[in-house]
């Protein structure tokens, strides 16, 4: 699911040194804002269970195996409902595996 490596400043504040790294991670790209999912086989839709989620997220996939690229690029793929903590993918009924990478902002 989630890739939380990566330090969250107490809300509080935090030492210079703890602001001075996340900052830097923030530059390098690291926002821990990304994730896997595997598409249901034999099913229309997919729920995601994801803390970061939200009804106002936007959620973009990358593809990692040519079926999984089918399915996006096929215009068979798309979020069909988000909510707190999750959000749900409809796409096609078949029994290929298909999994994608996602990062969620917002």
């Amino acid at each position: 699911m989630a890739n939380f490596n990566f330090r969250k400043l107490p809300f509080m504040g935090g030492t210079a040194r703890q602001i001075s790294e996340v900052v830097n991670n923030l530059v390098e790209g690291k926002i821990n804002a990304t994730g896997t999912v595997t598409l249901t086989n034999s099913a229309t839709s997919t729920v995601v269970s994801d803390l970061r989620a939200s009804a106002d997220s936007v959620i973009i996939f990358m593809p990692k195996s040519s079926a999984s690229a089918t399915e996006l690029y096929g215009g068979t793929m798309y979020v069909s409902a988000q909510a707190k903590q999750t959000f749900t993918i409809t796409h096609a009924n078949n029994s290929n595996t298909r999994l994608f990478s996602y990062i969620i902002l917002g």
